[in-house]
C-alpha cells in the first residue's frame, strides 16, 4: 500500500487508488492511513468524526464507513489478483477489525511521512557532524515530498486537525535546519528569493527572520537586514506586547558591529533552537 497525506490525501493499493470522495469516510481513510500498523481506536476515530456529542449511531456509521472503504480495497486487490498465482488477501487482511478498533496494514508499502521522517533524521545527523552539504540535501529531498498542506482535501476534524499541526511544525523545523545548512554553505543569495516568501507567511517567526537577515546581511544588504529587524519588532509590541529574542536582538548587534566579510557562526538559544550568525 502507498500512502500519501503530505498534501492531498491518496492511497493506494496494487497501484489502484481506494480514496473514496465522500467525506465521513476520507477522515475514516486520513487517520487510519497516517497511523498505519497501529492501532486506531473507536473512540478515536469516533472523536475525528463528531468531536464530542457523536449520534447514538456513531459505533454502527463507523462500522459502515469500514465497509466501504473495503469494498474499495476489495476492487484493488482484485484487480492486482488479475493473472497473478500469488495467494490473495483480502480486505479484511488489509484494514484489520481489532479489540477496540481498526488497524490499516500497509504491507511494506510506502508512506511519505515516513520517508520524511527518515530523510529529516538523517539530515539532523548530517548537521551534527558538520556536513552541511549532507544535510542540506537529505533535508532538501524531504522537504519535495510536501505538495500542500498535510491532509490538504480532507475535511478534517479534531484528531487530524491536531496531526496536521504537528506535520507542519515538523515541515518547520526542517525547513529551519535546511536553510542553516544552505548558509553554513555560503548560498545567502540563493536564499533570499526564498526566505522574502517566508517571513511574509510566517511575520511572527523569529529564527526565519533572523535567517533573512543574515542572508541579506551576507550578500552585502546591510541596512535592509536592519530594516527587517525593525519591522518585526514592531509587529511582535504592537500585536503582542513582546520584544525579540535575545537571540534575534544579538544578531541585530552583531550585524550592527561586523563586516560583510565576517564568518558565519551557530548559536543555540535556551530552548534549542539555532540561529546561525556573524561572529564579530
Amino acid at each position: 500500500m502507498n500512502i500519501e497525506v503530505l498534501g492531498a490525501l491518496d492511497v493506494r493499493e496494487n497501484g489502484v487508488c481506494v480514496t473514496p470522495t465522500a467525506p465521513k469516510p476520507r477522515q475514516v481513510l486520513a487517520l487510519l492511513a497516517l497511523r498505519a500498523d497501529q492501532v486506531v481506536s473507536v473512540a478515536t476515530l469516533t472523536e475525528e468524526l463528531w468531536g464530542g456529542t457523536p449520534p447514538r449511531s456513531a459505533r454502527t456509521t463507523l462500522q459502515t464507513y469500514v465497509l466501504q472503504l473495503r469494498d474499495l480495497i476489495s476492487g484493488a486487490l482484485e484487480q492486482g489478483a488479475e493473472g497473478g498465482e500469488e495467494p490473495r488477501r483480502t480486505a479484511k487482511d488489509v484494514l484489520v477489525t481489532v479489540q477496540g478498533g481498526y488497524l490499516l496494514h500497509s504491507g511494506g508499502g510506502t508512506s511519505d511521512v515516513r520517508e520524511f521522517e527518515r530523510l529529516t533524521e538523517l539530515g539532523y545527523q548530517a548537521m551534527d557532524a558538520g556536513d552541511f552539504q549532507g544535510a542540506a540535501g537529505r533535508l532538501r529531498e524531504a522537504l519535495a515530498l510536501w505538495t500542500g498542506p498535510a491532509f490538504a482535501d480532507v475535511q478534517a476534524g479534531e484528531q487530524l486537525r491536531t496531526e496536521a499541526k504537528r506535520l507542519e511544525e515538523t515541515r518547520l523545523c526542517a525547513l529551519d535546519r535546511r536553510i542553516e545548512a544552505d548558509l553554513r554553505l555560503g548560498r545567502h543569495r540563493d536564499l533570499l528569493a526564498e526566505l522574502t516568501v517566508l517571513v511574509g507567511r510566517y511575520p511572527t517567526h523569529e529564527t526565519l527572520r533572523g535567517q533573512y537577515m543574515l542572508a541579506l546581511h551576507r550578500s552585502g544588504r546591510r541596512s535592509e537586514a536592519l530594516e527587517t529587524y525593525q519591522r518585526l519588532r514592531t509587529t511582535l509590541v504592537r500585536e503582542l506586547g513582546l520584544e525579540p529574542s535575545v537571540d534575534l536582538r544579538r544578531i541585530q548587534r552583531q550585524i550592527l558591529a561586523a563586516g560583510p566579510e565576517d564568518v558565519l557562526d551557530e548559536i543555540a538559544d535556551d530552548d534549542g533552537d539555532r540561529l546561525v550568525q556573524p561572529t564579530v
